[in-house]
């Protein structure tokens, strides 16, 4: 797959996320997907699953994403997209900013699996006592 059959793909998948329409996230990846970030605690698996937990997601936290690379993978369809992130607390108004990675393997037009990487500890000064980070 190359670059520009991933930009295809993946961009109207960061539109989703910044818009923050959990319906429209959902839609860009398979049915038994599997999204891993470090505020998982272990996969969600599934789209009820995914769905259940960009809800909560997105009712905590303000997000905008902005891809600065897209590097394709050579052995299947996917990438490796380094990313910048703006992120605010609802809970407490403030925000940071944070640099990461997504692992994105895809299968036909969607997302089969998505692992996201970054420095969690960035982001917990931001949480309400009681929030977790995303």
């Amino acid at each position: 797959m190359d670059l520009a059959e991933l930009k295809r793909i993946e961009g109207p998948l960061v539109d989703a996320w910044n818009a923050q329409d959990v319906e429209a996230v959902v839609a860009r990846y398979t049915d038994d997907l599997v999204y891993i970030d470090p505020n998982t605690r272990g996969p969600v698996e599934g789209a009820a699953a995914l769905r259940r937990y960009l809800t909560r997601l997105f009712d905590r936290w303000q997000m905008r994403w902005t891809v600065k690379r897209i590097h394709p993978l050579a052995d299947r369809d996917g990438s490796a997209a380094l990313w910048r992130a703006s992120l605010t607390a609802r809970a407490t108004g403030r925000t940071a900013e944070i640099d990461g990675m997504d692992l994105v393997l895809i299968e036909g037009d969607r997302v089969k699996r998505n692992e996201v990487y970054y420095d969690r500890v960035a982001l917990a000064s931001l949480a309400a006592p009681d929030e977790a980070a995303p």
